[in-house]
């Protein structure tokens, strides 16, 4: 342990060393994309685990539930070893796919009861259905579930800060959970309010004090459960797991997610590891109980691995539940949908931007006198971070469009002058062409931006980890609807109410002067369009982007 605690300190110490050296982000940015990825398959595990306690590790299921049945077997797989074993995941277990997402998250947890976890700590899309929603989830979990950073309306945190696990050697391993401040602006700000997330320098605070308090505990050997990522995009807040391991002492391990990462906690960087998304892997961290020390840290493929029995019962009853409800075909597309991310829906327009953001505008628009303004006033937005997957060409069932759009969000129409609508575009386009999850899908708009001009970042807008534009300097709108812009005039947005919200970076939106929800469910909304404007097929309109916006690199 003591060896451990030493390598800890020269690795906090190099990783200061490249801070000074370097005046931007760039440094921490190239040392978390380098850390090492050890991956095995099964057969490669020792045969004999005895005097071990490996800690199995997940992140980012994102409702591939008939995944968990591969874990479970794993974690019986390890037991059989002789190991002790301890199942841990790292969040964003509640959305993702239908299987999840019709109950509102519940499903993630049943499977998740079923596949033995253990500990685990909470990714913003625990937060999508509502705080409340959340509580009663969490009510029949029979894993313990653990996060620092998230505070209720008196300051304390919603669930459990760490927790201390004593193994059969005697061993003690503090756990404690972070979640990601991103969650504030990520998730409707309507469905979390009186909800705190720390952020920057108080979330660096809060892990050191949850490290200090585990240590006081007696802790031999502390685990972080942190969904923050490495994404380049959370570089500049300096919350990435990355971020916050430098800035913080001993802390032995970071198990992570939100980012979707592969990558393992190779002795020579930071002690970081994550499987990436949906289990693509499974993670493995071996202690050695006699020297309560890290001995291994690797990751799994699930070639060659048997199924639970029991854990694929349970899901594959949710399954086919699900699969009943949501196979229905009810259209086809003659070309195949963009639901990448980068390049993407978080980077360009798509030509799946565009189908959805058309879908939105017309069910508004259908309805006659819904909206005040002139037609040629009406415009449609959707963050890109919004649509989660592809459509492929071929038919199309409703569980292809549930899944794309997976949120349970509804259009709302918000009414803004055309100087909100420009601050708006320029908020959410400040990275570009770097992704970000707030980057505008669009109908009715035609525009540019330039990204060789820099973003005037004023100050952060309420409750957020975005920032208000002291001046407009990348985005120039060349039309709306054809005829000439203006910034005086008022444009009637068809948007979701995650954005009407101020969710991601669209505080302007919030801030409107007025807006509505139509209460039409944005899936309902797309299969709507394609079934009756489209008479059931996608075709050629949509085979490209329709050009609506210019990148100037």
């Amino acid at each position: 342990m003591k060896r451990q605690r030493v390598l800890k300190s020269v690795l906090s110490v190099l990783l200061a060393l490249a801070l000074v050296l370097t005046a931007n982000v760039t440094a921490l940015t190239s040392y978390a994309v380098n850390i090492a990825q050890d991956i095995k398959t099964i057969a490669d595990v020792p045969a004999d685990l005895t005097g071990k306690t490996v800690i199995l590790h997940s992140n980012d299921v994102h409702g591939a539930i008939g995944r968990y049945a591969y874990i479970a077997s794993v974690k019986q797989n390890f037991q059989n070893r002789g190991a002790e074993v301890i199942l841990v995941d790292s969040g964003d277990f509640s959305q993702g796919t239908a299987y999840v997402s019709t109950t509102k998250g519940l499903d993630a947890i049943t499977s998740m009861n079923a596949a033995g976890y253990d500990i685990v700590t909470l990714g913003n899309h625990e937060f999508d259905y509502g705080y409340a929603q959340l509580r009663g989830n969490l009510a029949v979990a029979k894993f313990k579930v653990i996060c620092a950073d998230v505070l209720d309306a008196s300051g304390n945190t919603i669930v459990p800060a760490n927790t201390m696990y004593t193994t059969k050697s005697g061993m003690k391993i503090g756990f404690f959970g972070l979640e990601t401040p991103e969650t504030q602006t990520k998730v409707n700000p309507g469905l979390i309010q009186g909800i705190t997330f720390l952020s920057k320098g108080d979330l660096a605070k809060c892990a050191q004090a949850q490290v200090d308090e585990l240590n006081a505990q007696g802790a031999d050997y502390v685990v972080c459960l942190s969904h923050l990522g490495v994404d380049d995009e959370s570089a500049p807040d300096g919350h990435r797991s990355v971020d916050v391991y430098a800035k913080t002492k001993g802390i032995d391990l970071m198990i992570d997610g939100h980012s979707h990462t592969i990558m393992t906690a190779e002795k020579k960087l930071a002690p970081v590891t994550s499987t990436g998304t949906k289990l693509e892997t499974i993670g493995v961290v071996v202690l050695d109980n006699a020297t309560k020390s890290l001995e291994d840290s690797y990751l799994i493929t699930l070639d060659g691995l048997q199924k639970d029995v029991v854990t694929d019962a349970v899901t594959t009853a949710i399954i086919k539940r699900v699969d009943r409800e949501y196979a229905v075909g009810i259209a086809k597309s003659d070309v195949e949908l963009n639901g990448a991310k980068a390049p993407g829906n978080r980077t360009e327009e798509t030509n799946l931007g565009d189908l959805i953001t058309d879908a939105m505008l017309w069910s508004v628009q259908k309805v006659s006198g819904s909206i005040s303004v002139d037609p040629s006033h009406v415009v449609s937005i959707t963050n890109g971070g919004g649509i989660r997957a592809a459509i492929k060409a071929g038919g199309v069932t409703k569980k292809d469009i549930n899944t794309v759009l997976p949120f349970g969000n509804t259009v709302s129409v918000v009414y803004v002058t055309g100087a909100e609508l420009l601050e708006a575009l320029e908020a959410s386009t400040y990275c570009t062409p770097n992704a970000i999850g707030g980057y505008p899908q669009t109908s009715g708009i035609k525009f540019t931006v330039d990204t060789t001009k820099p973003f005037a970042q004023g100050p952060a807008y309420p409750a957020s980890t975005y920032y208000k534009p002291t001046k407009i300097n990348r985005v120039t709108i060349e039309s709306v609807n054809g005829e000439p812009f203006s910034l005086t005039d008022t444009y009637a947005v068809v948007t979701n109410n995650f954005c009407a919200a101020g969710g991601d970076t669209y505080y302007a939106f919030a801030a409107a002067s007025a807006q509505f929800d139509t209460g039409i469910p944005m899936d309902e909304a797309v299969i709507d369009y394609v079934q009756t404007e489209l008479h059931g097929t996608i075709g050629s309109k949509y085979a490209q982007p329709r050009g609506d916006q210019t990148i100037i690199k």
